[in-house]
């Protein structure tokens, strides 16, 4: 099993953004596989930016009126078929939404147990959910959900 396959939740420690902005240890949870050269990914986070008003009771938050898409984890979500849950409540921004080249990941981070840890693989349902939630929302990319569409 490689790394890079669809719903695995891989925890990175510590991840490095191509936006320089400081690494740090991050989840991130494959969407799809493009081919065999990358993949669309989400990088789960625990920042809430959704209006003070709207209930979070977890699931999929629309909001196109300010161009939000969210899928929201509650700490008592399990997430993966194994068991596990997120320690807090988790945010995935289809905004944040990124295609990675894979070769350039496998170099990145080449060491399981040491670059990374295999967290787990999403369970089913969640993920099914967590597609639909981007792939019919109106502030995401179309390229992006040509490839969720797959």
């Amino acid at each position: 099993m490689t790394m890079l396959e669809v719903r695995n939740i891989i925890y990175f420690t510590p991840f490095y953004f191509k936006s320089g902005n400081p690494p740090k240890n991050k989840y991130f949870v494959v969407l799809k596989r493009i081919g065999d050269k990358a993949i669309l990914a989400s990088m789960p986070t625990s920042k809430d930016h959704i209006p003070n008003n709207i209930e979070q009771k977890g699931g999929c938050i629309e909001l196109p009126d300010i161009n939000l898409n969210c899928f929201v984890i509650t700490t008592e979500m399990c997430v993966t078929e194994c068991g596990k849950y997120f320690p807090r409540q988790t945010y995935l921004y289809g905004q944040d939404l990124s295609d990675v080249n894979i070769l350039e990941m496998e170099e990145s981070y080449p060491l399981e147990n040491t670059d990374f840890e295999l967290w787990g693989k999403m369970d089913n349902a969640l993920y099914l959910q967590l597609i639909a939630c981007f792939l019919y929302s109106k502030s995401i990319k179309r390229k992006y959900k040509a490839i969720l569409a797959l």
